[in-house]
């Protein structure tokens, strides 16, 4: 099927998941990805090579031998983007560096994936997955830092699939302003900084206690056990139609005590205890399917806390095509994770199964051979400061997953306007963080003279952004096909939490509920009772996704005049980021890491305690010889498994976490000190000196702290913009520019637009 990046040349040279996974994320988009390894494969070697490398072609080259570093050059001479992810300098020492190839194809989008940038002082530290979790605070807490024990370990890969997201959306960027000036850049997104989004609400602060507003969220909501003794999530009082699930529930009775009201519970800390207590009881009246199945029928949130392999086989993970079959050549018939962005127009697809190393190579080189490698700039017409430069986003979304993709629009230079309902009671302090470099209005459009500003805004609008469930906008009058009437080039994303196919496609929800479903939680809290993963990654991940899905459908646009309908879920995010462990094959074993208990994966990649605290230790297995070479190790190198995870517990606690930390990163293996809590990281000078944390002053409330963005760009830099605004505080502004400025006064007068008292999402 066509893809937006039909015609597209991709050379991927990534190793483990970061690197791969973009050139994965491509492939499914329509590029032709030519897959470099060198002898002997993959650096490594697992059954998640069959997802990350379909849809591409495979050559072996030996980088150290000057032909196929030859082979290498003009392969990247001929191409559109090249994708790598070793540590900085590691290409440019073989000629293939950033600068020396963008200069010899002027139209090449080069993308580098390092653990650490090029200019931190961890640079050459080795980046294994853990030792960049280790440093952005993923394995601290998320209450307080003087609560913070010990680590705690996720399997799922945070780091490298975040840097892979904001990747690719970097690409699809730097694309857009190839279209319009033909000239390519240099993209880099470091693993470490890639993960301050992540963290997103965890490190935000409002410096001001009072202007904090009240928890709003949590009452009633939580993990469950039922009377099957499995667990279901449910969201609470502050959940979309928590009245029907009361009513079907029955306890109805509960109400003349308070134990559903909302704002008695919130007003009372001991009545709140009481309806903990019963709630618990309640759900364990029924069984775990029996509440997902009552709650689903009253329109509220909540799902059974599956394992993936449960959900592998569930209906709406097959209908909905997040489970896809691929006849894969080593594993044969093989469940994969599918399409993260989808497209109506232009929807890609997994076009075949991972190639047998080296598969290609005689053709690849028959196609360097025939081809022209001569490359120049195109004569360039205009100078473009942003990717987005003069593309207009109007973003209705709320919560963190939709505002975060009008945020990525932003920072790469469109203009949106935040449009949000004037009588939704949303007080947030994530506001501040999800909404800057935005302007806001409070506008109803449930209203006609609401939907009247909708449509003369649109006029010069290239994308409408919602992430409502199935079926809200048309009762609006503002579906994809409402708004394509009237603006037949629009590209409009659709964000959701089960995506828009199958039988949950109308079913509300959080990002834990897609972790419940997916069985992130079930891996996360092992033999316990399931738990989130530290970060809100399914949201902030499937913005990212909408976001990327946004930028190739205005590439296809500027190439064709025509726009389309594209979509993100949740749960779509989810199986990316598990993507490590997401495949189910004959003689699978569903083995990888779980648990509350979990440091780490194995010996040579967990953390440990120094005499002073924890830092990670991350290192291949093949070098656990070279742990002798290191002061106050001798002797460990020959043991293995649990002897050598002892051994290590036992003479790591002779010594502090810096003099480890040193030894072990002059011995050439990847250590890092335990960031305990997100804060510790927001405060970090180098975090600060390169705006990865920022702290600004925002309307009426003061300084607040929240995470600046990753990607960098050589040519059309990322910006973060203008602190969030107050909701509401650009109405007036925005209605002149639109020729209604006239209307102001009596549109506030009427309520149609609000000025104040609503914190937006």
């Amino acid at each position: 099927m066509p893809g937006a990046l039909d015609g597209i040349r991709v050379i991927d040279f990534g190793q483990y998941v970061a690197g791969p996974l973009a050139g994965m994320l491509l492939a499914d988009q329509g590029a032709d990805v030519i897959r470099v390894d060198p002898p002997g494969g993959p650096r490594w070697q697992t059954p998640a090579n069959a997802t990350w490398n379909r849809g591409k072609r495979s050559a072996v080259l030996d980088l150290k031998h000057s032909e196929d570093l030859a082979t290498a050059q003009a392969l990247i001479q001929g191409a559109d983007v090249v994708v790598e992810n070793f540590r900085p300098g590691v290409m440019d020492r073989l000629g293939l560096g950033a600068q020396a190839m963008t200069e010899a194809n002027p139209r090449l989008v080069y993308c580098s994936l390092p653990g650490f940038a090029s200019d931190d002082p961890r640079s050459n530290v080795r980046a294994f997955e853990g030792v960049i979790g280790a440093a952005a605070a993923t394995y601290g807490t998320r209450t307080t830092a003087a609560d913070f024990q010990r680590p705690v370990y996720t399997a799922v890969p945070i780091a490298s699939v975040y840097a892979a997201f904001q990747g690719v959306v970097s690409i699809a960027m730097a694309l857009n302003a190839r279209e319009s000036d033909g000239l390519g850049q240099r993209v880099e997104v470091p693993l470490f900084d890639a993960m301050l989004p992540s963290n997103g609400h965890h490190g935000l602060r409002v410096h001001d206690p009072d202007m904090v507003p009240p928890t709003t969220r949590g009452l009633w909501g939580g993990v469950f056990e039922c009377k099957d003794g499995r667990y279901i999530r449910f969201g609470g009082t502050g959940n979309q139609n928590f009245r029907q699930f009361v009513e079907a529930a029955g306890i109805t009775s509960w109400d003349a005590e308070g134990l559903t009201d909302f704002d008695r519970l919130m007003q009372n800390r001991e009545l709140a205890d009481e309806a903990a207590a019963r709630s618990k009881e309640l759900f364990k009246t029924r069984t775990a399917q029996e509440w997902e199945d009552l709650v689903a029928e009253a329109g509220s949130e909540g799902a059974m806390c599956r394992t993936s392999e449960e959900w592998f086989e569930h209906e709406h993970a097959r209908q909905s095509q997040m489970v896809i079959e691929v006849d894969d050549p080593t594993y044969g018939k093989m469940l994969q994770p599918g399409i993260a962005a989808r497209m109506s127009l232009t929807p890609g697809s997994v076009r075949s199964s991972a190639p047998g190393l080296n598969q290609h190579r005689e053709e690849v080189l028959a196609e360097l051979r025939a081809a022209k490698l001569a490359v120049t700039a195109q004569p360039q017409q205009s100078f473009l400061r942003f990717a987005l430069e003069g593309i207009k986003v109007l973003d209705l979304c709320i919560i963190l997953a939709g505002p975060t993709l009008g945020r990525t629009l932003a920072e790469f230079g469109a203009e949106v306007i935040k449009i949000d309902n004037p009588v939704r009671d949303s007080t947030v302090a994530r506001h501040n963080e999800v909404n800057r470099g935005k302007r806001s209005i409070l506008l109803d459009l449930k209203s006609a003279e609401g939907l009247d500003v909708f449509w003369k805004l649109l006029e010069d609008a290239d994308v409408v952004a919602q992430n409502y469930r199935a079926g809200r906008m048309a009762e609006l009058g503002l579906s994809y096909e409402d708004v394509h009437k009237r603006k037949p080039d629009i590209v409009y994303a659709s964000l959701n939490a089960f995506g828009h196919l199958g039988p949950w496609a109308n079913r509300p929800g959080h990002e834990q509920f897609a972790q419940a479903a997916t069985g992130m939680d079930r891996r996360f809290g092992g033999d316990g009772p399931p738990t989130v993963q530290p970060n809100p990654v399914n949201d902030y991940g499937t913005g990212f996704m909408g976001a990327y899905a946004v930028a190739l459908a205005l590439l296809h646009r500027q190439r064709t005049g025509q726009g389309q309908h594209v979509d993100a879920a949740l749960a779509y995010t989810a199986m990316t980021l598990q993507s490590p462990f997401m495949q189910q094959y004959e003689g699978k074993v569903w083995d990888e890491t779980k648990g509350q208990d979990a440091l780490g994966s194995r010996p040579l990649h967990r953390a440990y305690e120094a005499a002073d605290g924890w830092f990670f230790l991350g290192a291949a297995e093949t070098e656990v010889a070279r742990l002798d070479a290191v002061e106050g190790l001798s002797g460990v190198g020959g043991l293995k498994d649990s002897d050598l995870a002892h051994a290590l517990e036992e003479r790591f606690q002779a010594s502090t976490i810096d003099t480890w930390v040193g030894r072990l990163t002059t011995a050439g293996l990847g250590a890092h000190r335990v960031v305990t809590h997100p804060s510790e990281l927001m405060d970090d000078p180098w975090v600060l000196d390169h705006g990865l944390s920022l702290t600004r002053p925002h309307q009426e409330i003061g300084l607040v702290t929240t995470a600046g963005p990753a990607p960098r760009m050589s040519r059309t830099p990322v910006t973060p913009g203008r602190p969030a605004p107050k909701p509401g505080a650009d109405a007036q502004e925005i209605l002149e520019e639109i020729g209604l400025g006239h209307q102001f006064d009596g549109l506030v007068e009427r309520g149609v637009i609000r000025l104040d008292g609503v914190a937006a999402g």
